[in-house]
């Protein structure tokens, strides 16, 4: 199991709504794969200024705790739909502290139960949203942006082993449904 695969300034990433978490997990069950985290809950703050700067620009910044592995991360994705950074941090309460000192605030929470599994060079999640559903993210990461079309159609292949279609992707973030959610 390798840090590698979440290393890169771009993320290819598919978002599918899943019509059966264990139907998913059967699909899995018998594709050669290894199990980073299995049911870690992840909760995010979402940070922006009062007037949702960050929003209008189609950027986000978050500070993502994972329980019970430990793993802390500030995240920061946009403005393009592809362009995602994370680094490890250990003070993740510090780290949404300066956030705050800097005119940030948190305007979004969101906590989810998370399984990731590496099958070759990509990484897979499985989410479980309360309220909203589960859902299943292919995805790799890379710093070579003329490799984004290449790995897109991977993922799609990838992604018919498990018996998923585009009509089961889900183009909107979790943030945004979270947010659809919550009104």
């Amino acid at each position: 199991m390798s840090s590698d695969h979440f290393k890169g300034k771009y993320e290819v990433e598919l978002k599918f709504r899943l019509p059966s978490r264990s139907g998913f997990l059967q699909k899995l069950s018998v594709i050669q794969h290894e199990v980073m985290v299995r049911d870690n809950v992840e909760t995010d703050w979402y940070f922006d200024t009062k007037d949702q700067l960050l929003l209008s620009q189609n950027k986000s910044v978050s500070i993502r705790e994972m329980e019970p592995s430990g793993i802390k991360l500030w995240i920061v994705k946009g403005p393009e739909s592809d362009r995602c950074e994370a680094t490890d941090i250990t003070k993740s309460d510090t780290a949404k502290s300066m956030l705050k000192t800097m005119g940030y605030e948190v305007f979004l929470k969101v906590k989810k139960i998370r399984s990731i599994f590496f099958i070759g060079k990509f990484h897979v999640t499985l989410d479980q949203l309360d309220g909203i559903g589960d859902f299943a993210e292919f995805a790799i990461m890379t710093d070579d942006e003329s490799a984004l079309s290449g790995y897109k159609a991977e993922l799609e292949q990838l992604s018919e082993q498990f018996g998923l279609s585009t009509s089961d992707i889900e183009s909107k973030s979790y943030r945004c449904l979270c947010m659809e959610h919550c009104a």
